[in-house]
């Protein structure tokens, strides 16, 4: 009896976990456009929320899985993240009913695929990004999301690139 507690205990503690990590992901979420801001606004923006909570994950849809991918690797050779997950999938652009397109894109399906960035370089950006043959009356266009976490060094390097600014700083008064 008091080890069918003990696991019914631990069941609990583990859904629980898995509630609030899912409620920090929404917190630590950047959805990246390719027109709307620079390439190192998303980049500043990371690091500060891997400060925050110790990860961050990028999304993107279409065009902008290029820009996405281009950020997590600035941040991975500047030793600063490290990759956790990827996942690509599948988005339908328009409306259930009326099948007009509608600005936000809403899930429709599970994660086709789980890769490595440095896979999803080999492969041509743009092919992951051009519509597929979709059933009549839909549109489907790709998002993808990663996942970084700090690296052992992150605060380091931080602090060293922090350090240098402030220098710069003092030596332009």
């Amino acid at each position: 009896m008091e080890v069918i507690t003990e696991g019914v205990n631990n069941l609990n503690i583990a859904a629980a976990a898995a509630t609030t990590d899912s409620a920090n992901n929404k917190k630590n979420r950047i959805q990246v456009s390719n027109t709307k801001k620079p390439l190192f606004f998303y980049v500043n923006l990371a690091k500060r929320y891997m400060q925050q909570h110790n990860e961050v994950e990028l999304s993107a849809l279409g065009m902008a899985i290029a820009t996405v991918v281009t950020i997590a690797e600035i941040l991975k050779n500047n030793g600063l993240a490290v990759e956790k997950k990827i996942m690509t999938s599948t988005v339908d652009m328009r409306e259930e009913t009326g099948g007009r397109p509608v600005p936000k894109a809403k899930m429709s399906g599970d994660v086709d695929l789980i890769i490595s960035v440095e896979t999803l370089l080999m492969f041509q950006i743009d092919r992951i990004c051009t519509v597929m043959r979709p059933p009549v009356g839909t549109l489907l266009c790709s998002i993808i999301e990663i996942l970084l976490g700090k690296t052992e060094k992150f605060d380091e390097l931080m602090a060293a690139a922090a350090a240098e600014e402030a220098a710069e700083a003092e030596e332009q008064n």
